[in-house]
């Protein structure tokens, strides 16, 4: 259907979901450490993962007091595989993608959200 493509494309258009989806393929990470990341709002970071989300391209999980963010596994949709696997042909080399990827490793949820 075409509001399953529009919600694909929709989910793919913002630079920072771009971010989000190439940061967890690197990790499981929680909404603190995706706003340490990005440099956003809590609010707008919640935002962001409910649009990868609905699009059915990130999956989240209870984890004691936190709740992990992740790449679906497996998609309903075949193309979100088919889109999460070129990410790095389309994006890999863009600054900010390579900038986050070595800040990623230092993020520690335990000091970023203050427990």
């Amino acid at each position: 259907m075409i509001e399953d493509k529009t919600r694909i494309f929709k989910a793919l258009s913002d630079p920072n979901r771009q971010r989000i989806l190439k940061a967890l393929q690197t990790r499981v990470l929680c909404v603190c450490e995706i706003r340490e990341l990005l440099n956003l709002a809590n609010s707008t970071v919640s935002q962001h993962l409910t649009l990868l989300k609905e699009a059915g391209f990130i999956i989240e999980e209870k984890n004691g007091k936190w709740v992990d963010y992740m790449i679906n596994p497996k998609p309903s949709d075949p193309r979100i595989k088919s889109v999460l696997s070129k990410l790095d042909f389309w994006i890999s080399d863009e600054k900010s993608i390579m900038e986050d990827r070595k800040k990623i490793m230092s993020l520690d949820r335990n000091i970023i959200c203050g427990t």
